[in-house]
């Protein structure tokens, strides 16, 4: 073998490697298997030349080359083990027996926890199964000057040679990331347990006084610990028999401090691990040994946030069994409390903040723990999540990161792609951290610096211990990027989830209901029905279904925000049928668990707006509209058409058509709804949103009954129609409630016979009403042609010709003010502007009205809110014709219009708000006035809107029922301020403070209307 076919097999100097393939006595041809497993190790020229070493102070290095010839397993193992990286290879070459660690089935089983203890106090001669084991220095073999130091020496070897067999079975594959985090945390906790037995024979006075078990905390509690990472302990004493207190506790910190110095001493062997009790009650500050009681006292009455979260991972490990248990059973429930606590998931959250800010500069990028993208960003947002829905389910207790995500995500806490990318990417970190440790067996979580001198050789073993053999250094930093980003961006969802805070703050006893208690306690939030309240909830809960689950999990907190709702049962019941109608779907209780604000707002919505639960219901999917603000709004014209015509295209039949835009005019309800009733749109918004979407369905609409009327014709097309908006629809001012106000103009086509024509169009425009108004599930849009000349007696549709013989002749000034809002909106575009030179010169007259005109636009004024407001209604609440309501502001406005839109182009619009806006610029109307007016506008309109929303029909009246005002003063943003110190609202109840607000805003308003409608 040349050096080139070294140099291909992966080493990187491949003469010098030649040269030590002759010193370790192999040949180049018949050894091509031993060569072949070194060029596959991490770094093969440190394999080789740790080979060498070997072999050198083997005293048969002919048996460990005869070993490595014959035994494809040891020779695997070994090679991987020299070329991870100098430290063990130095083991070997103190202890070359010890290669022997790495044959044999032995060397590829997986011990169970206990072996490894037993083992460890073996070496030191105790007995594994005494209550207190002691050393014994008897059954060590060593120079007899320092029994004590031979002790430890043999117990830390030992070790080595455990972890040796360890990193054999996990650079070849037998164990996985989590496997050896356990046997490493088994190691350890064996390690201390036999350290204490050598303590105990070196202190048997302190031994005798009293009882001392070890408590992992940290990693070694989790069974997660790295190759080489700080043991995290507290200690818990007790004193024997009637032993002093003090004296026990003097003793037992005697032999916790001659524990913790063997696996930190520095010898031949190096620094093993530090032993940590700085997690103990007070820190460094406090004494290194408690008695139980002591601990309790201080987690009961002193512990911070922090301190519950460290205990989530306490597990004994070492010494005293049987305190041991005892500390965890009565530390633990305070730790499942914990997230009670005021402030607890601020606090858990800042203190991640804290880590990342103090990272030194430069290293963020480089950390695998503790920057972003870290392991760190994993095991907060698993931790926080178990503590707070820990409280409650005991199946989320785990120390263990990747159990307890197990747990999260098979009973609903957290979707199970996300659990899946955040296992993944927490094997891929630890699996990087444990072969960045095994290079020299140091502490670190810093990836190489690829600008120091070793920084591109250590990139590249690192990468190619991870399997990537293209490009190593490449692969190995794309990966890397990609997996942190994925850890942030899942911490970021899961850690910031602000369905946390709110299940924290739940009372305790809340966070679970149980049916002894439930009942009672929804009788005080606020539901009418408890009981029927209890089945709906038991219909949601029961089973061991993940969507049962989840709905568990969400529906102590929802049970709140129905509760403040203006009907809470409504609510509840609602949510019951829109979750049993998306069934299984999987994106929906994934929403309400991950984005909390959804929840949130569904559990207003159903509880105060049954025009929405119907919907809602029609409609389950648009629950996703929720999460954003930009979702619920209004979304263009432009955008509806598009969506318009492409069910018109997608269907056969003008029935299937139109009810398909029916449909999309369903969700933009709903859409609309949501967002009034939310504060996301404000009056305006509203009324355009749904103007909007009543023109493009009544569009798409007209063209489907045109092209079946044509085609029903024989495809003779003998006419042009529109529809021209009137009234509130023309004024881009639609409610729930109002009718489509309509007229119907059509243009014969050249040459074609009138009546003929005059038949095909009224043919369409009664195709169109159907086509509108078919029994269905989509609500019907029907459409009023009351406003068309002549009223109900003249004909439904009339030729431009028509229109303009009879505004010759026979045009009232009412029809003016009329056409003041007539707006075409489907149908010809050419017909449309024709329809518009047309009215124009009526409703804009050159001049201006007359004074005649002005006293009869007056004296119908006068007789409609005579005549029109309907009997028994009280005219200071009725939000349309009575006094300051839409009636009094709108006259003003079109009065203004009629004066002075001659004058002043810009009066020319047929939007209320607007009209007042331009007189108030133009001074024909006081600021002061404009202001007055406009609140009075908008609030009469809110109220008539929330009618329609609360009750589900619709109502001109501010409610004379105490409940439903009072439901309908919470839709639209009133309180209770009977608690309110500072609050300026005499009114207490929403009922009261609507009522107050509505006939201050409509006095005012009927006081300027009467001042400036009647001013000559």
């Amino acid at each position: 073998m040349t050096a080139g076919a070294l140099a291909r097999r992966g080493f990187g100097d491949s003469v010098r490697a030649l040269s030590l393939v002759t010193a370790a006595g192999l040949d180049t041809s018949d050894d091509a298997d031993v060569i072949g497993a070194l060029g596959a190790a991490a770094d093969p020229d440190q394999a080789l030349l740790g080979l060498v070493r070997l072999l050198e102070t083997s005293p048969d290095p002919d048996e460990v080359r005869a070993a490595l010839r014959r035994e494809s397993d040891l020779r695997e193992r070994l090679c991987r083990v020299l070329g991870a990286g100098t430290a063990l290879a130095d083991h070997l070459v103190r202890h070359p027996e010890d290669w022997r660690e790495l044959r044999g089935a032995d060397a590829a089983r997986t011990p169970e926890p206990e072996e490894a203890r037993r083992g460890l106090l073996h070496t030191v001669g105790a007995h594994p199964d005494d209550e207190a084991p002691v050393a014994d220095p008897a059954v060590v073999e060593g120079d007899g000057a320092d029994p004590s130091a031979t002790l430890r020496h043999t117990l830390r070897v030992a070790y080595r040679r455990r972890l040796l067999r360890l990193v054999g079975r996990d650079l070849t594959g037998v164990n996985s990331v989590e496997e050896v985090a356990a046997e490493l945390s088994d190691l350890a906790s064996s390690l201390l347990d036999a350290a204490l037995a050598v303590a105990r024979w070196e202190s048997p006075e302190d031994a005798a006084l009293c009882r001392l078990s070890v408590i992992g905390m940290g990693k070694c509690g989790g069974r997660e610990l790295n190759y080489v990472s700080d043991v995290d302990v507290v200690f818990v004493a007790e004193p024997v028999g009637d032993a002093d207190e003090q004296a026990a506790l003097r003793a037992a910190t005697g032999l916790a401090t001659a524990m913790m110095r063997i696996p930190a001493e520095t010898d031949a062997e190096g620094t093993l691990w530090e032993v940590d009790p700085a997690l103990r009650p007070e820190g460094r500050n406090g004494p290194l040994v408690r008695t139980l009681a002591s601990h309790v006292a201080y987690y009961e009455r002193w512990a911070k946030t922090w301190e519950f979260q460290a205990l989530l991972k306490a597990r004994p490990i070492a010494g005293d069994v049987a305190l041991g248990r005892a500390y965890g059973e009565a530390i633990s429930p305070m730790v499942w409390e914990s997230s009670g606590r005021k402030g607890f998931v601020e606090d858990v959250q800042a203190m991640r903040r804290r880590v990342v800010a103090h990272i030194p500069t430069g290293e963020a990028e480089r950390e695998l723990k503790l920057g972003p993208g870290g392991l760190r960003d994993i095991e907060f947002s698993v931790q926080l999540l178990q503590l707070v829905h820990g409280r409650t389910d005991e199946r989320l207790r785990s120390g263990n990161t990747l159990r307890a995500l197990a747990a999260l995500s098979e009973h609903g806490y957290v979707g199970r792609g996300d659990a899946a990318g955040l296992t993944e990417a927490y094997r891929f970190l630890r699996r990087t951290e444990h072969l960045l440790q095994l290079e020299r067996l140091r502490r670190t979580h810093l990836m190489p610096d690829p600008d120091s001198p070793d920084g591109p050789a250590r990139l590249r073993g690192l990468g190619r211990a991870l399997g990537f053999t293209a490009d190593p250094v490449r692969e190995l930093t794309e990966a890397r990027k990609r997996v942190s980003a994925e850890v942030r961006r899942l911490h970021e969802k899961l850690f910031y989830r602000p369905l946390l805070n709110a299940v924290a703050k739940l009372p305790e006893g809340e966070a679970r209901l149980s049916p002894g208690q439930a009942e009672d306690r929804l009788g005080a939030l606020g539901f009418a029905d408890p009981r029927g309240a209890l089945r709906h909830l038991e219909s949601l809960t029961s089973g061991i279904s993940r969507r049962a689950a989840i709905q568990r999990t969400l529906l102590p907190v929802m049970l709140g925000w129905f509760a403040d709702s203006p009907d809470p049962d409504a609510g509840l019941l609602g949510f019951r049928q829109v979750s049993e109608a998306l069934g299984t779907t999987p994106w929906y209780l994934r929403l309400l668990r991950d984005d909390v604000r959804v929840a949130e707002r569904m559990a207003w919505l159903l509880g105060t707006s049954r025009y929405v639960t119907e919907l809602l219901l029609r409609a389950p999917g648009s629950v996703a509209t929720l999460a954003d603000d930009a979702d619920l709004r209004s979304r263009p014209p432009r955008t509806l058409m598009a969506e318009a015509d492409a069910a018109l295209r997608r269907y056969d039949t003008p029935e299937e058509a139109v009810s398909a835009v029916r449909a999309l005019r369903r969700r933009e309800l709903l859409r609309t709804a949501s967002a009034d009733l939310l504060g996301v749109s404000s009056v305006e918004e509203v009324g355009s949103a749904l103007t909007d979407i009543a023109a493009v369905t009544i569009d798409a609409a007209l063209r489907a009954a045109y092209k079946k009327v044509v085609a029903d014709f024989g495809g003779e097309e003998l006419t042009r129609v529109c529809v021209v908006a009137m009234g509130r629809f023309g004024g881009g001012e639609l409610t729930y409630a109002s009718d489509a106000d309509v007229i119907y103009v059509h243009d014969p086509f050249p040459g074609v016979d009138g009546g003929k024509a005059t038949r095909q169009a009224m043919t369409i425009v009664r195709e169109l009403a159907r086509l509108l108004e078919i029994p269905q599930a989509e609500p019907p849009l029907k459409l009023d042609t009351d406003l068309r000349p002549e009223g109900r007696s003249g004909p439904v549709v009339r030729t431009l010709d028509s229109y303009a013989a009879y505004y010759r002749r026979w045009s009232q000034v009412w029809e003016s003010q009329a056409l003041l809002r007539a707006r075409p909106i489907a149908g010809d575009h050419g017909l449309r502007s024709a329809f518009l030179a047309l009215v124009d010169p009526l409703r804009y007259p050159d001049g201006g009205i007359d004074t005649s005109a002005v006293l009869e636009i007056r004296k119908l004024k006068a007789r409609m809110e005579a005549e029109r407001l309907p009997r028994g209604a009280d005219p200071t609440l009725h939000t349309k014709l009575g006094r300051g309501g839409l009636s009094d502001v709108e006259w003003v406005a079109q009065s203004l219009q009629l004066r002075h839109a001659h004058e002043h182009p810009d009066l020319r619009t047929t939007g209320t708000l607007e009209t007042l806006r331009v007189a108030v610029a133009h001074g024909l109307l006081s600021a002061e006035d404009g202001v007055v007016l406009e609140r009075a506008w908008r609030l009469a309109s809110r109220v008539r809107g929330m009618v329609m929303l609360v009750r589900g029909r619709p109502g001109d009246s501010l409610p004379s029922d105490l409940r439903v005002r009072a439901a309908l003063g919470e839709a639209m943003g009133y309180r209770d301020s009977s608690d309110d110190d500072e609050s300026d609202v005499e009114a207490e109840g929403p009922a009261e403070q609507l009522t107050e607000t509505y006939l201050r805003a409509t006095r005012r308003a009927r006081a300027v209307m009467e001042r400036v409608f009647y001013d000559d």
